[in-house]
């Protein structure tokens, strides 16, 4: 006997052999269903047998009346193939439910016969890797209360950052849809391409609608106000489309609207106080739009309130203290707009809020109490302006997990009570005005601490000697610019510790053997440490220590064999470049050496595939040939060797460095002429040259000078000032070079930076006309060297140059008028040379002084006190050039002065930079130019 509730029908043959067939075109495969939402993937259709009844396989239901087939659910089912455009599997009419989401059906097209299935109510073909159009033919369900589908979702557009198969759905289909689904409650449509698609479209939507879901379609211009008006819409989703433009409704909303998110859209505008009339609104997202002026106050009607995302905006004004009433609200994310003034101090604030996030606005005041008693997890006030001290932390919020109080104006000393915070696990007080002592019983308890960050501050720590804990969690360590003197022993048990910046603190002493295996970066830049270099870890990949006093030999760095960035820079090694360098050149991307007492040859050993992108080794004792063997470093943009003792001609083959932006031979004992290039493409991008002081002769190498093109029409990309360097690290390239007769150091080097210094050398002939081509070029220094005839008049096109130094040479004739047009110009010497003639008068040629123009004695006019009225034109004195390779430019006499503020910007570059360190016994005026670094010896 079957009970009431059994088939009475078992399932026909013909619809379990189109089942069945259905089945054969694909296979099995796990990876296919990998991203399932709501289950574990499960492969049904290998339940699925012949000869047995089709209404109990595993995924399909019947009727219990007729046998036939009225549900069908292969979601997440692992199914892997091309979906058959004809197939058995649409003769299965009575079909009133499909779902075939999170499959891989390869990109296949969605078949028109989707459309032949009367009775469908229900239809799911979400994330299952559909391409090319929707067929309007789906328009004909005019059954269904539910259309899934979607096409990507957010963590798909992160994994394909190509766009990947692509779905459409074109103007006839909406139309249909608009049309004929009259009874739909439910469309999603995410990751769909309707860019083709006038949002006007969606004006007449069924009134039965209550969830419409449009995530990332691409669509762009104006959205009607009646979409926000649908009378029964709850769910509504237009994030990701970012051309989406419009304005919210200011009355008439769809009052059971409960979730609204509208992110990372182009809609503007403010917020009108008619918000406060969605009571049902459980969840508002508008995150990264253009929305502006004051939050509404009318927010804080909202009862049912449990999410408000309204960060990445430009919103003003206060925070309103109405939404402290919001009993149920969970989040609250305003980070990243202009938010300003105190935080409300309302007694019973949040009494439910578990993350906050204000961070990057411009709050200031003191925080409220209500701020450190409610029982919030993640909480991040950083880049603000909050004053006073921080509170100590009250016992309902030991289960906090995240505190971000990063750069903002707190004083004092770290709350004692911080200890409590057990759960702890990221902890940022960086940037601040913290001061006192650390006890390291402070840190004892957060075993679960991950991130610790407090550099920054003028902390100092007390005596290690009673520390016994260790923080085994503990991965990221930054302590810097602090006043610190030594290492926090708890960090030698950290065995997971991948980073640790202790740099700008006062560590003295020698290093041990580094106890962490497995560190990556590791940076002791400006401190006091002497003594030897211990072996490095063998997994890192940053080491900077950088101004200390280290010595002995550089061995301890041939076990870093995956080393990305090292930078041993400002110390006393006195030994040889270890041959070793080459062996993971492949993945050494900058290497600093300068300002060491290093000698001996440069290695020859990098080998193929060589990654460096910067080889700076400034300021050493090196000697020898430079060696071709660089040019394996294909990448390389920044070759320094200056002020060493390289004996060479010039190294032609550098010209296979199509990459190089930075060359600095200046101060060595290279010599020669610098012949023709062998290609007219090579050196395109090299924008900053210093060849000073060495014995190059014969012309000057007007062939490499046609070349420069990275000096020629450099323009404004928009992303604003950048510096060269290795943006993971947050690592800037430097580069020592001469300004104006000085050198100074660049501790950033901007990218738009150009200079050219042959000075001090033995060139010879005329000062080519193609020179004035290089109409980006910053400076240009051609003094003392051996140049006749006269001033370019071409040289009026550089209209960016701000110093130019054509001193100690013979050149003759009269100083072009055309100077006149160089507006940035805040630096001119030509003195020393028999120029002729007048001064140009005007615009910044009235601030350059007399020894501008010293040993010209047939130069009249400003600022000389001859009149050229009553100037007598005699033979000038001979020019008093260097030719000795051993002075070290402290006896040259310039005979002039940088004149800081010229008639237009006049340097502007300068501060920009903000670059330098000056060599001993330089003019202290220059300090009004540059920032003096420090350096430690």
């Amino acid at each position: 006997l079957c009970s009431p509730s059994s088939p009475t029908h078992l399932c026909s043959p013909n619809q379990s052999a189109a089942l069945f067939q259905f089945k054969t075109h694909f296979s099995i495969n796990q990876t296919a269903s990998k991203d399932c939402e709501y289950s574990y993937p499960k492969a049904k259709t290998t339940s699925w047998k012949k000869d047995t009844d089709c209404c109990l396989w595993d995924g399909v239901s019947c009727d219990n009346i007729t046998g036939k087939v009225i549900s069908l659910d292969l979601s997440c089912s692992c199914l892997s193939g091309t979906f058959p455009s004809n197939t058995t599997f649409f003769l299965l009419s009575s079909l009133q439910r499909l779902d075939l989401s999170f499959n891989d059906f390869r990109k296949s097209k969605i078949s028109s016969n989707f459309g032949r299935f009367p009775s469908l109510t229900h239809l799911n073909l979400s994330y299952s890797w559909f391409s090319g159009p929707v067929p309007h033919e789906i328009s004909y369900l005019s059954n269904l209360v539910s259309l899934h589908l979607s096409h990507r979702r957010i963590t798909d557009l992160i994994r394909f950052q190509a766009p990947g198969p692509i779905l459409k759905l074109e103007k006839s289909a909406v139309n249909g849809i608009v049309r004929n689904l009259t009874k739909v409650r439910e469309i999603y449509l995410d990751g769909i391409d309707m860019s083709s698609i006038d949002p006007n479209s969606f004006v007449n939507l069924s009134y039965s609608l209550t969830s419409l879901s449009l995530f990332g379609c691409h669509l762009r211009g104006k959205l009607p106000d009646n979409i926000f008006k649908l009378p029964n819409i709850e769910y509504l989703s237009l994030d990701e489309n970012s051309k989406l433009t419009g304005q919210f409704p200011k009355s008439n909303w769809s009052s059971p609207l409960v979730i609204l998110s509208a992110s990372d859209t182009s809609l503007s505008g403010e917020l009108p106080e008619s918000f406060g009339d969605l009571k049902s609104l459980a969840g508002l997202a508008l995150l990264s739009s253009n929305f502006s002026g004051s939050i509404p106050r009318s927010l804080g009607n909202l009862t049912q309130l449990e999410l408000l995302f309204l960060s990445y905006n430009y919103f003003s004004g206060k925070i309103p203290s109405s939404l402290t009433n919001l009993a149920k609200l969970g989040l609250l994310s305003l980070q990243w707009n202009q938010l300003e003034g105190s935080l409300p101090d309302t007694p019973n604030a949040f009494p439910n809020l578990r993350f906050l996030d204000l961070s990057n606005n411009l709050l200031s005041g003191t925080t409220p109490s209500w701020l450190y008693t409610i029982p919030l997890l993640l909480l991040n006030l950083g880049n603000n302006q909050f004053i006073g001290h921080i509170s100590e932390f009250q016992n309902r919020l030991l289960s906090l997990n995240m505190l971000v109080l990063k750069n903002n104006r707190f004083r004092g000393p770290i709350p004692s009570s911080i200890s409590k915070l057990v759960n702890l696990t990221f902890l940022d007080l960086s940037s601040n005005k913290l001061n006192g002592t650390i006890s390291l019983d402070m840190f004892s308890k957060l075993h679960s601490l991950q991130y610790l960050d407090l550099s920054s501050n003028t902390l100092s720590l007390s005596s290690n000697n009673s520390v016994t804990y260790v923080l085994r969690n503990l991965e990221h360590v930054n302590l810097s610019s602090n006043i610190f003197n030594e290492l926090p022993r708890f960090l030698q048990g950290s065995k997971n510790l991948s980073v640790l910046d202790f740099s700008n603190n006062r560590i003295r002493g020698r290093l041990s053997k580094f106890p962490w295996k497995d560190i990556e970066l590791l940076n002791l830049r400006s401190n006091f440490i002497e003594g030897d270099l211990p072996e490095l870890p063998p997994n890192i990949r940053f080491l900077s220590v950088s101004n200390n006093s280290l010595t002995g030999t550089l061995s301890g760095i041939c076990n870093a064999k995956f080393i990305e960035i090292l930078d041993l820079s400002h110390n006393d090694f006195n030994e040889v470049i270890p041959q070793c360098i080459g062996s993971f050149s492949q993945s050494l991307s900058s290497l600093n050496l300068k300002m060491n007492k290093l000698h001996g040859a440069i290695p020859s050993t990098f080998a193929k595939g060589c990654a460096m992108k910067n080889l700076n080794l400034n300021s050493n004792r090196l000697e020898g040939p430079l060696k071709p063997s660089i040019t394996t470093c294909k990448d390389l943009q920044i070759l320094d060797v200056g002020n060493n003792m390289i004996n060479d001609s010039f190294p032609h083959w550098i010209e296979a460095l199509s990459e190089l932006q930075v060359l600095v031979l200046r101060s060595n004992k290279f010599h020669g002429p610098i012949t023709a290039p062998t290609s007219p493409r090579s050196l395109l991008k090299l924008r900053i040259v210093d060849l000073s002081c060495n014995n190059f002769f014969g012309p000057l190498p007007t062939g490499y000078i046609k070349n420069f093109k990275g000096m020629i029409n450099i323009l404004d990309d928009g992303k604003g000032v950048r510096y060269m360097g290795e943006r993971n690290y947050s690592y800037d390239y430097s580069v020592a070079i001469a300004v104006k007769g000085f050198e100074i150091e660049l501790i950033k080097i901007l990218t738009i930076f150009t200079s050219i210094d042959l000075s001090s050398n033995n060139f010879e002939g005329q000062i080519p006309r193609d020179i004035g081509e290089l109409s980006s070029l910053r400076g240009l220094n051609l003094s003392h060297n051996n140049l006749v005839g006269h001033i370019p008049s071409s040289l009026r096109n550089m209209t960016r140059l701000e110093w130019l130094d054509l001193s100690s040479n013979k050149l003759s004739g009269q100083i072009p008028t055309g100077l006149l047009d160089l507006t940035f110009l805040s630096s001119f010497n030509v003195s020393y040379n028999q120029l002729v003639g007048p001064i140009p008068k005007g615009k910044q040629f009235s601030t350059f002084e007399n020894g501008s123009y010293h040993g010209n004695e047939g130069l009249c006019g400003v600022p000389l006190s001859r009149g050229c009225n009553n100037n007598v034109l005699g033979q000038p004195p001979p020019a008093p050039w260097m030719n000795s390779q051993e002075d070290d430019g402290s006896k040259l006499e310039f005979g002039w002065k940088v004149v800081a503020i010229g008639y237009g910007f006049g340097f502007i570059l300068g501060a920009a930079i903000g670059c330098a360190c000056l060599r001993t016994g330089k003019p202290k005026w220059f300090m009004t130019l540059f920032e003096a670094r420090r350096r430690r010896r």
